[in-house]
């Protein structure tokens, strides 16, 4: 660590000026000062370069030096400090061969003019050679163009050792070499070191007089410390703001997620009559694509036309991903519109494009016709193209595609990034592959923890959710801090199959870390616990919310929908929408599908009706299902028939799509099976599955149960059996199923009052329904099966379904 030992900042006093040593200056000789031609093209050499013409300078230099003249140091100063405005560092160079040449002794004016082009040029090695060789020579600008240097060349720990080594040396720190030092501390590892140096700042008086200083203190106080408020408060102190500064804030907040903040701001650097520039409008156009503020961010664009920044390609990406972003229905229209004013495109400009259609989901096609563009225009991708593309694969469950790309990615050399070999992973888990989804996720030479995130939901989603909770302690073993997303996956891999338990393990291990819920966890947790079938857990996590979003409405309302509480569900929809939060597609199939589980089509139809009329929510194939499913349940056959004749696509389209997609997957309809959990582990059983240890057991209880049922009025309902047998061997098929075997083994290994959940993969039959009213009365246990559709709560010998499913 760095001894940083600061003089008392009311100790820091400006030293007198320095006189340089007579012995050390040199004169040029007479006879050059008095010749008019050389007066001459050293004005004409000076115009040259103050204009940007330095290859014509550098022409006029050499012709002075044929015609016996010798250039001063001056001349070659204004050379040196020509190449570094306009950034042409070659030719820096080449004036400084030629002052090599010149046999002049470079004084300390062109000493730091070069060590700040080396240093500008990225080459610090060079830059800090001339430094220590200057010696004496040295002054205040050396020693900030030296910090300066190693401070934008990632070597934060030497700029802030030779900011000491300055002080060491009595040099007294000017706003440059403050500056410079601040930005170096501008990281978690170096924020104290800043923190210190600030209260010289503050002494010396440079803090409320140099607006370089504050904008390196703000970057150190947001970029650093992650303190906005102290961010703010320079901020607000500077006397002479501009518009570096506004942006510099305007960014940092977009960037750090305190989007709002960064609009805010930048509606009062307009009202303060700054000029924003094409840093500022590429960070607000930023904010508005994760903020969804389509209308705010058009306004943008109409400025940015304004200003004369419509053909930048930073600000026309930024415009291409938020018009992708805030399109409600997936458009890429304005997208690409924008991405074609683009005069000159180059990989940045490809890949928010390609991006772009990638996460509509719509436009997936159209990304990977995208690529080949670009292959042809000779524009090489990168890591991120890479990975949006292979994001576009997933979308289409097509990973023959993805492999062809993944081709490209080995030719290139950049298999090994973590990015793209993450979004392999997710392309292979999200088309099915799991196996070659664990392989590449295998061969990931360097893992983070997206890689093993993106695993864990992988396997969660393809209903292998043992195999993420076996992921889990590999985690902890590589000492990876566990995020949101982990926690988040692992909870709804334990709903995917119902494992209360586990949620509930999952749920205490985040809380035990000091994790504390955040919303997108508290969505999560209220999902889970109501898919598991504790709908009083999940109002418990609810109602300990403070934030409310539509997901979290979404979720408790999908939740009462399920389990059957269609009025309270309702409810909270209207207390949604008082609110004032906009419903979603999924809110509407939550509250279709409430009116549709209760048989209440006056509820259903206005609902139905005020989806466009009032949000502009244009109906699905899934709220059509709803009311289908409603009308039809009902009774009212006709009005189905005739809703699904006006609707605005075929039928037939989505089940054609389904099962071109099953056909592709080799997948066929999944045979019934039912599940439980008991002591944290999950059983499994199937239609008259023999397989469990304990398998006599469950048959002879299931047989005295039957019979205790039967006394009590339970009559087997044979007409669900299709098989052409006898009915006592009907009667022996219903015996058999999953559910029945289930609850049978929960009613064994459990003991009242304790509540039995089951859950099933298809929908549950008329006689398992009617016989486990009858089995939770004589047994007096209630039993939970959540089935393909919905919950169902047996409770003394009714279902909160009301028999309506």
């Amino acid at each position: 660590m760095i001894n940083l030992s600061l003089p008392s900042p009311a100790n820091l006093v400006p030293p007198p000026p320095k006189t340089l040593n007579p012995s050390r200056q040199k004169t040029p000789p007479t006879q050059t000062l008095k010749n008019p031609n050389f007066e001459h093209l050293k004005n004409r050499l000076i115009h040259q370069a103050s204009v940007g013409h330095l290859r014509q300078a550098i022409s006029t230099l050499d012709l002075m030096t044929q015609q016996g003249l010798t250039p001063d140091l001056f001349t070659y100063s204004v050379l040196l400090k020509s190449s570094i405005r306009t950034r042409q560092f070659h030719l820096g160079k080449l004036v400084h061969a030629r002052l090599s040449e010149s046999q002049l002794e470079p004084d300390s004016v062109s000493l730091n003019s070069l060590i700040s082009l080396y240093s500008k040029n990225n080459d610090w090695v060079t830059a800090n050679a001339i430094f220590e060789n200057m010696g004496e020579r040295r002054d205040v600008v050396s020693w900030s163009a030296m910090i300066s240097c190693f401070s934008h060349n990632d070597m934060e720990s030497k700029a802030i050792s030779t900011f000491v080594k300055m002080l060491e040396f009595g040099e007294y720190p000017n706003q440059f070499g403050f500056a410079a030092v601040i930005w170096a501390c501008s990281n978690a590892e170096n924020a104290w070191i800043g923190d210190v140096i600030f209260g010289s700042v503050i002494k010396t008086g440079y803090f409320e007089s140099d607006v370089c200083v504050g904008c390196a203190l703000i970057e150190m106080f947001a970029t650093g410390s992650g303190d906005f408020d102290s961010a703010k408060k320079v901020f607000d102190r500077m006397p002479d703001r501009n518009s570096v500064s506004w942006t510099l804030m305007i960014t940092r907040y977009s960037q750090m997620g305190n989007r709002k903040e960064a609009v805010e701001l930048f509606i009062d650097m307009v009202e303060s009559g700054y000029m924003p520039d094409k840093f500022t409008f590429t960070s607000l156009v930023s904010a508005c694509a994760e903020l969804g503020l389509l209308s705010f961010g058009q306004q943008l664009h109409a400025q940015v036309v304004k200003y004369g920044l419509a053909f930048d390609v930073c600000v026309g990406c930024s415009l291409v991903d938020m018009y992708a972003k805030c399109a409600e229905d997936g458009s890429m229209v304005n997208s690409r519109k924008v991405f074609d004013l683009i005069p000159d495109h180059n990989v940045i400009s490809w890949t928010s494009i390609i991006t772009g259609c990638g996460q509509s989901g719509k436009h997936s096609k159209e990304a990977i016709e995208l690529y080949c563009r670009m292959i042809e225009d000779q524009v090489l991708p990168n890591h991120f193209t890479f990975s949006s593309l292979f994001k576009a694969c997933g979308n289409l469950s097509d990973p023959d595609t993805g492999e062809q790309i993944y081709a490209h990615v080995v030719k290139m050399g950049l298999a090994a990034v973590n990015c793209v070999g993450n979004a392999l992973i997710s392309m292979y888990a999200r088309s099915g592959r799991m196996e070659d989804a664990r392989k590449a996720f295998d061969i990931l030479f360097e893992k983070n923890l997206v890689s093993y995130n993106t695993i864990v939901d992988g396997c969660t989603k393809n209903i292998d959710s043992n195999e993420a909770f076996g992921v889990f302690p590999q985690i902890e073993d590589t000492g990876f801090v566990l995020d949101s997303f982990t926690f988040a996956s692992l909870l709804s891999g334990a709903a995917s199959i119902g494992a209360v338990a586990k949620g509930e393990q999952i749920h205490a291990r985040l809380l035990k870390a000091g994790f504390e819920p955040n919303q997108h966890i508290a969505n999560t947790l209220v999902s889970m616990y109501s898919r598991c079938g504790n709908m009083e857990a999940a109002l418990r996590v609810y109602s300990k919310m403070e934030r409310l979003n539509v997901v979290s409405w979404t979720s408790i309302i999908t939740g009462l929908a399920k389990h059957g509480f269609a009025t309270r569900a309702l409810e909270m929809f209207q207390e949604m929408l008082n609110a004032g939060i906009k419903p979603n597609e999924v809110t509407y199939i939550a509250v279709l599908s409430a009116c549709s589980y209760v048989g209440m089509i006056d509820e259903g139809w206005k609902h139905f009706n005020s989806m466009y009329k009032e949000y502009g929510i244009s109906p699905r194939m899934e709220h059509y299902a709803c009311m289908v499913d409603l009308l039809g349940r009902s009774g009212f056959l006709e009005e189905a028939m005739q809703l699904i004749n006006s609707m605005p696509f075929e039928a037939d389209a989505l089940v054609a799509e389904i099962r071109k997609t099953m056909k592709k997957k080799n997948l066929g309809k999944e045979a019934g099976s039912s599940w439980t959990e008991i002591e944290n582990t999950v059983h499994k059983f199937h239609v008259g599955d023999t397989s469990h240890p304990q398998a006599e057991e469950i048959y002879k209880e299931l047989d005295q149960l039957v019979t205790e049922i039967k006394e009590v009025g339970y009559v087997p309902d044979t007409s669900s059996v299709l098989q052409d047998v006898e009915d006592e061997q009907k009667e022996e098929f219903l015996l058999q199923h999953s559910e029945k075997i289930a609850v049978t083994f929960g009613l064994i290994n459990t003991s009242k009052p304790k509540r039995i959940t089951v859950f099933k993969n298809l929908r549950v039959c008329g006689d398992c329904h009617n016989a486990m009213k009858y089995i939770s009365m004589v047994k007096e246990r209630e039993i939970v099966l959540r089935d393909s559709n919905r919950f169902h709560h047996f409770k003394n010998g009714i279902c909160s379904c009301n028999d309506y499913w």
